[in-house]
């Protein structure tokens, strides 16, 4: 968390976390263009907040995108601020919007990457297996045969699916794809299906998961409660696995 708060002391790297909230997937040169300061400047900004995780990047042919990273901000959050009143968390997560450009067109995907201290077996079992999911995925059970092609639902105990998926990978425990739609309200519902990627890779005693989210026809109803909803469920995965206690307790109803 050193590095979190570090990374979030300096005002142009604060707006440059603005700016991929508001636009991600951004270049580097995009970015860059949003500065009054070299490229190189910009990079060294880039690459501290990078170190805290803050921003993540993916390559998608020879471009190199970035996105905000939110987990970490979530763990923070989780961390001290829950136990305070919203107003007094709100005041002190708020990030200075001073964007001095009119921003790019929105580019919908959503990418975040958090590092677990776990195996990737245990990992893997935590992603599809009820008896983990209901501690941190918002009390769903999932419900699955786990082979390509075939459908994925995650449910409450006693109620409807509110997450219909299709199984397009499974690489145990490496990789997953899945389509996802949201069945919760009338708008997600409306929304064509979009596309998630959990990726496992091993870094000696930590795992790193990065998920992907994409194929957003823009900013829907699908775009904009994910965006709210993948943060807390990582910071969650995390927390369960390095604990074996839960972050939440999703058996009380919310306050």
């Amino acid at each position: 968390m050193d590095q979190t708060f570090k990374a979030l002391a300096d005002p142009t790297r604060r707006q440059i976390l603005d700016l991929l909230k508001a636009n991600p997937g951004l270049t580097v040169q995009e970015l860059s263009d949003h500065f009054p300061m070299s490229r190189i400047g910009v990079m060294k900004h880039l690459g501290i907040l990078e170190s805290a995780h803050l921003v993540v990047s993916h390559r998608d042919g020879r471009r190199r995108l970035l996105y905000l990273n939110g987990v970490p901000l979530q763990m923070v959050q989780d961390r001290w601020m829950n136990a305070h009143s919203a107003r007094i968390a709100s005041g002190l997560t708020a990030l200075k919007h001073h964007l001095e450009k009119e921003i790019l067109p929105m580019k919908p995907r959503l990418v975040y990457e958090v590092f677990i201290r776990t195996t990737p077996e245990r990992l893997w079992s935590a992603l599809t297996q009820s008896a983990d999911t209901r501690r941190y995925f918002y009390g769903f059970e999932v419900t699955c045969d786990w082979k390509v092609g075939s459908m994925m639902t995650m449910a409450k105990p006693g109620e409807a699916p509110a997450l219909e998926c299709k199984i397009l990978e499974l690489d145990p425990p490496r990789r997953l794809v899945t389509t996802f739609r949201g069945l919760g309200d009338e708008a997600a519902r409306a929304d064509a299906p979009t596309k998630v990627t959990w990726n496992i890779e091993p870094k000696g005693d930590l795992c790193k998961l990065t998920l992907i989210h994409e194929d957003f026809a823009g900013e829907t109803a699908t775009y904009k409660g994910v965006s709210q909803g993948w943060a807390p469920i990582l910071s969650g995965l995390k927390t369960l696995l390095e604990t074996g206690e839960p972050l939440f307790d999703y058996t009380q109803p919310p306050k």
